[in-house]
């Protein structure tokens, strides 16, 4: 029988039977640092910009040499000069006179504000009417602004994004100390797969879970290593995940885990080190197995794709998650349920979904699919949970949206 548990005990029990791996950090380059993991604080040493700049194409002048001009009485200045992008100027600003700067040009000493191109009006006599005071700071970014000797950038444990990159390439950051990526054995088990590459005979089916759920771990951030697929012979099963778990720091095994006379992987992973669960009050995903060898989580999946991939991204890579020491911060969005939808009493319901927009609303519309039907979920744009104890939603209801 299995051991069903609830997803709340999933993730308690998560927390308390695995703990963070000591990883060696690594340093790998600007380029390759998306997706890791930071391994120390990040701290700026230098400012960023570097010199007072424009945030407009316009006229470096003293704000107080235009207090007071309006359309009917301009302030009249002569034009000292033109700073060129990438130049600095080559004097402080005499009062009463103007530099051009264009946007994101540096600021002449002297000078504490930028008016606007079109407050301006030229004369063609080497001076500028100015139809609008400026103010001290207006339309200027100073040095620092952005980033400062000694400012905290970004701890360790954070997971680099893009905008991450950019922030670390204005500091002059190119060599990213980042943790080594989690190494994931993937092993599909099960006499009817064959390779995707490989035309199926009767009875026979390609290999889905292996190439999905390794593409789940690789945007993750997570290097799996797949190991094929294992035919259900125990031995060999058994062979192949202990090689697994020697040489990697979790294993996934798909196929095999739901109660029959070919279950091997609960008694693999039993004889392996502990056996923490078998079974989830979820639908899809209920015959799932969770165990470790050491801290290392021995995990097996149903062998439905959409199982395993529901599975995968609501309790495994929480856990991936924890034994990286990452952060693991999920946003969902909001949106309007289309239809009437029923669930399954007692487990917990998850639900792919098409997302539209109708106006000012968001709608969600499910998709009915069973859990071999992969296809079906390629185009979703995200999924929803019913809770257990939720007998069905109604057209209109408010649901989360997680991708």
């Amino acid at each position: 029988m299995l051991q069903v548990k609830t997803p709340e005990e999933v993730f308690r029990l998560i927390e308390m039977e695995f703990q963070p791996l000591t990883k060696q950090a690594e340093t790998v380059s600007l380029s390759e640092a998306l997706g890791c993991v930071l391994a120390e604080n990040i701290v700026a040493a230098e400012y960023v910009p570097g010199f007072n700049r424009s945030t407009v194409d316009g006229y470096a002048v003293r704000a107080s040499d235009t207090f007071g001009c309006s359309d009917a009485i301009p302030a009249i200045l002569p034009v000292a000069g033109e700073i060129k992008m990438g130049e600095e100027a080559a004097v402080p600003l005499p009062r009463g006179t103007c530099f051009y700067v264009p946007t994101g040009g540096a600021i002449p000493e002297g000078a504490d504000c930028v008016v606007m191109i079109e407050y301006t009006e030229d004369y063609g006599d080497g001076t500028i009417g100015i139809s609008k005071p400026g103010t001290p700071g207006m339309n200027l970014i100073f040095r620092g602004d952005d980033v400062f000797p000694g400012k905290p950038l970004l701890k360790a444990g954070h997971v680099l994004a893009p905008q991450d990159i950019g922030a670390l390439a204005a500091i002059g950051k190119t060599e990213i100390p980042v943790q080594k990526r989690l190494r994931i054995g993937v092993i599909s088990t099960g006499d009817e797969l064959v390779p995707p590459d490989q035309q199926p005979a009767p009875g026979q089916i390609r290999d889905v879970n292996g190439p999905l759920l390794s593409a789940v771990l690789r945007e993750f951030g997570a290097e799996p290593v797949n190991y094929g697929i294992v035919v259900d012979d125990e031995a060999l099963l058994q062979k192949k995940t202990e090689l697994a778990a020697k040489e990697c720091d979790a294993v996934i095994l798909s196929g095999g885990s739901s109660v029959g006379v070919k279950d091997a992987a609960c008694r693999i992973i039993e004889s392996m080190g502990k056996l923490l669960l078998h079974g989830i009050a979820v639908k899809p995903g209920k015959p799932t197995i969770l165990g470790k060898a050491g801290n290392k989580p021995l995990v097996g999946l149903p062998g439905h794709p959409v199982a395993a991939f529901f599975v995968t991204k609501l309790f495994i890579l929480p856990l991936l998650a924890q034994l990286s020491g990452r952060e693991n911060t999920v946003f969902p969005v909001s949106a309007e349920l289309a239809e009437n939808i029923g669930a399954n009493h007692g487990r917990a319901q998850i639900n792919a979904c098409h997302l539209e927009r109708k106006g000012e609303k968001l709608l969600a519309f499910p998709i009915h699919s069973k859990s071999g039907l992969i296809t079906q979920l390629s185009g979703a744009d995200g999924y929803f949970i019913i809770d257990r104890d939720c007998e069905g939603l109604p057209k209109g209801a408010s649901i989360r949206i997680y991708q």
